[in-house]
């Protein structure tokens, strides 16, 4: 829990350098060169002039970084009392 409170009071204390460096962590297209757009009070805005693909960062790169056959959701239903594995490969 340490792990995630020092987490936490990162994001809260030091916003704009927290998630500078976790943008670090996805593939953008064009990297953003602002990460908080604080011209209008109260609408903030965030990694305004980045482009990216949420969809390739989503399953795309993991495949192309070899996790193709890994788990990449499991759909497990309480209704149909059903639940099946998909990899990032097949979900792609």
């Amino acid at each position: 829990m340490s792990s995630y409170r020092a987490t936490y009071e990162a994001s809260i204390s030091k916003p704009e350098e927290f998630w500078g460096e976790q943008s670090e962590r996805i593939d953008w297209f064009s990297r953003p060169s602002t990460i908080l757009d604080r011209s209008r009070p109260p609408f903030y805005r965030w990694f305004t002039d980045g482009r990216l693909n949420t969809c390739y960062n989503a399953l795309d790169r993991h495949v192309v970084k070899g996790r193709a056959d890994q788990t990449a959701l499991i759909y497990d239903s309480s209704v149909t009392g059903s639940q099946r594995n998909f990899t990032y490969a097949q979900l792609l």
